[in-house]
This record gives structure tokens, C-alpha cells and sequence, in this order.
């Protein structure tokens, strides 16, 4: 698989300072050691060894990376790898694929209280999905995803039957 022309790490280290002066406030501090860390995986500011080959003298050099869970150089592969194993456990219903999302003016408020911001959200999710779900004979199961970041997180709740 041929590498891509621009990756985040180049993203982050051409824009990161302008962005970290301009939004620093807002990100929490997980949010700025990811972007830190994808922004200096796998080159010299982390270290790294050369192998030399002993026939022909051939050198590569290759860093070390940031292991950070977030960062795609790292965890890409192991992140297409699960996704293909959740791919395989869906079942063969059919289903609706429901994205409830907040209004871009409501961000700023989000990113301050993700965790009140988010929460009412999901409240005022599972509710419209309940009273949808009720109108006709569905069963209905939750899936609660939060994409911040470069991880997706499921929650399942049991699955309700409701009487027409």
C-alpha cells in the first residue's frame, strides 16, 4: 500500500502551533498530547535505529513511534482490522442508521461540557428513538458512537420490543 503525499503528523506540525495558540484553551489535555504525539510519530524528535545490510552496505533508517492509541500510524491497521470483525457481526436485517447531530453554533458549548453537552444528547436520542420505535412494531437497540476522536465507541443497551 503506497503511503499518502500528506499525512496528519505533516498537518499537525505545519499547523499545530497556529492551532494550539489559537484553540489551545478549548482541547483538553488528551486532546493535546494525541495531537502532539501524531505530530511528531516516527521521526528523529522520537529516536530511532538504522539497519544496515552487511552484503551491500544498504542503510534504512526508521523512527520510532508515539504508540499513541489515536494516531493512525500506529493503530490504523489494528482499527481497520476491528472494524472488519464488527463488519462481520451485523446481522442480516434490515435496519436504520439514525445520526442525530448538534447545531455547529452549539460546538464551542460542547467542547467545554462534553460531558453534559453529550449526555443530554444521547438522552434526547434514545428518546426520539423510543417514541419512533413504538409508533410501529420495531425492536430497537442502541448504538451510542462519539467521534471526537479517531476511536468509535459502541454501547448496546437491550433490545426492546414494543406492541403496535
Amino acid at each position: 500500500m503506497k503511503a499518502p503525499a500528506l499525512e496528519q503528523g505533516d498537518i499537525f506540525r505545519l499547523h499545530g502551533p497556529a492551532y494550539f495558540t489559537t484553540f489551545g484553551d478549548s482541547l483538553s489535555r488528551e486532546q493535546r498530547k494525541a495531537l502532539r504525539a501524531i505530530a511528531v510519530c516516527r521521526t528523529a524528535a522520537l529516536g530511532g535505529h538504522v539497519d544496515q545490510c552487511d552484503q551491500c552496505g544498504y542503510r534504512k533508517i526508521s523512527y520510532c513511534s508515539c504508540r499513541n492509541r489515536h494516531c493512525p500510524k500506529c493503530h490504523g491497521r489494528a482499527r481497520a482490522q476491528w472494524l472488519e470483525q464488527r463488519a462481520a457481526e451485523l446481522l442480516p436485517v434490515e435496519y436504520f442508521h439514525v445520526v442525530f447531530t448538534l447545531p455547529q453554533l452549539l460546538a464551542p458549548l460542547a467542547l467545554q461540557n462534553q460531558r453534559l453537552v453529550y449526555g443530554l444528547l444521547f438522552r434526547a436520542a434514545a428518546e426520539t428513538g423510543v417514541a419512533a420505535a413504538s409508533v410501529r412494531n420495531y425492536t430497537l437497540a442502541y448504538c451510542a458512537q462519539c467521534s471526537a476522536g479517531r476511536t468509535v465507541g459502541f454501547r448496546w443497551d437491550r433490545p426492546t420490543r414494543f406492541a403496535q
